[in-house]
C-alpha cells in the first residue's frame, strides 16, 4: 500500500491532514476517533486527506492525553493445549480492533503465581484493563489489581464476594439442547457420564441434565449417571460401565466431546454400533474430535468467540466509564446444536 511518504520525508502530522482539509486540528481528531460528531461530507474529505497524506494516529500522544494506552491484557490458564482458546481470543481481539484496541495475550499454563506474575508484567505495561479467561467454566479467586483497574472474566466466574463483570456459557441451556435432540429421536433410556473435575462447568450441565430429563417424564437414576476423568481414557471406563448394564442405555450425553469419543470407542470394542446400537451426544464441538469421529459426533457447540466478544465489549464499556460502575453482571451465553452422525432412533428391541 502507498503510504504517501518517500524515504527520508517526516511523518504526516495531524496538523498537516487539518491544513489539507481545511478544517481545524480539533475537528480532524473528532473526525478520525468518532469521540464527536462530524458532518459526514467533511469526515469523508479528512479520511481521504489523512489517507493521500499516509497519516497514522500517535497512539502514545494519544494515550498520553486520555491517560490511556489502548491496550487491554487476557491472562489465560491453558491457552496452547486448548484448541477453544483461539476462539475466544479472535472474539475479543477482534472486538478490540472495532474499538481501537489492542489485545495482547499471555498464558499461566493453570499455575497461580505465573497468573500473578503475567497480571503484574500486564500492570507493569499500563494496560487500561483485564480479561482474566479459563478454558472451561469455573470459579476465579480474585487476582491483585488496583481496585480502580477494569476487569471482566471470560468462561469463569468470579468468587463470592467479588463483584466483577463475566460471559459465561448456559449450563443448563446446553444441556437442555442435548437432552431435547435424544428425546426427540424418541429415546427414554438416556445415561450421563460426567466429570470428576470441579468446576462450575460439571455442576451446572449435571443440573440441567437433570432438569431436562425430568421436565420430559424421564428420570434419571443413580445407575445411567458415571464420571470419569475429562479425557478419552475416562470415557472408554465409564463408558464400559453403562454398555455392560443388563439393560443398557439407548443413549448417552456425555459432559464433552472427548469423554464421547471414549464411549464411542467403549461401544466399539463391544460390537455396539454407533448410532444403530446406541445414540452418543457430545457438548463442546470440538473439532479435531467430533470431525473425526467415523460417525462424526453430534454435539452441542459453545459460544466461545462470542464469550469472547462480548467479554472486551463489556471491558472497553467499563474503561470509558458509559457503564455505571456498580452495575456488575454475569452474561450467560447461549449454545447451539450441531449435527453429525452420532444419534439416532433408539434401537427396536
Amino acid at each position: 500500500m502507498d503510504s504517501g511518504r518517500t524515504p527520508g520525508t517526516r511523518r504526516a502530522r495531524l496538523s498537516d491532514v487539518a491544513a489539507a482539509a481545511g478544517v481545524s486540528p480539533t475537528t480532524v481528531s473528532h473526525a478520525l476517533s468518532g469521540a464527536r460528531t462530524v458532518n459526514a461530507a467533511t469526515r469523508e474529505r479528512i479520511l481521504s486527506v489523512a489517507h493521500d497524506l499516509g497519516y497514522v494516529p500517535d497512539r502514545v500522544a494519544s494515550g498520553l492525553r486520555r491517560r490511556r494506552t489502548g491496550v487491554v491484557g487476557l491472562v489465560g490458564d491453558n491457552i496452547a493445549a486448548t484448541p477453544f482458546a483461539g476462539r475466544i481470543i479472535e472474539g475479543a481481539r477482534q472486538a478490540g480492533l472495532d474499538r481501537d484496541v489492542l489485545l495482547m495475550v499471555g498464558e499461566s499454563g493453570g499455575d497461580p503465581q505465573i497468573e500473578s506474575d503475567l497480571i503484574a508484567l500486564f500492570l507493569a505495561q499500563r494496560v487500561d484493563g483485564l480479561l482474566i479467561a479459563r478454558m472451561y467454566h469455573q470459579r476465579v479467586p480474585r487476582p491483585a489489581v488496583p481496585d480502580d483497574l477494569p476487569v471482566v472474566l471470560v468462561d469463569a466466574a468470579p468468587e463470592m464476594g467479588w463483584q466483577v463483570d463475566a460471559v459465561v456459557p448456559n449450563e443448563a441451556q446446553i444441556a437442555a439442547v442435548a437432552c431435547e435432540r435424544l428425546t426427540r429421536a424418541g429415546h427414554r433410556d438416556i445415561a450421563y457420564v460426567g466429570t470428576t473435575d470441579e468446576s462450575r462447568a460439571a455442576h451446572g450441565r449435571l443440573l440441567g441434565v437433570r432438569s431436562a430429563l425430568g421436565d420430559a417424564g424421564i428420570p434419571l437414576g443413580d445407575h445411567r449417571v458415571a464420571f470419569c476423568s475429562s479425557d478419552a481414557a475416562g470415557g472408554r471406563q465409564a463408558g464400559g460401565e453403562l454398555l455392560d448394564q443388563d439393560a443398557p442405555p439407548t443413549a448417552i450425553i456425555c459432559f464433552n466431546d472427548q469423554i464421547a469419543m471414549g464411549v464411542m470407542q467403549a461401544a466399539a470394542r463391544r460390537g455396539i454400533p454407533v448410532p444403530e446400537g446406541v445414540s452418543v451426544m457430545g457438548i463442546d464441538d470440538l473439532h479435531p474430535v467430533a470431525d473425526a469421529l467415523d460417525p462424526g459426533l453430534t454435539t452441542v457447540a459453545l459460544p466461545h468467540t462470542e464469550m469472547g466478544a462480548r467479554a472486551m465489549t463489556r471491558l472497553i464499556e467499563r474503561i470509558e466509564g458509559t457503564r455505571p460502575g456498580a452495575d456488575h453482571s454475569v452474561q450467560q451465553l447461549t449454545g447451539w446444536l450441531v449435527e453429525r452422525g452420532s444419534v439416532a432412533a433408539p434401537p427396536a428391541s
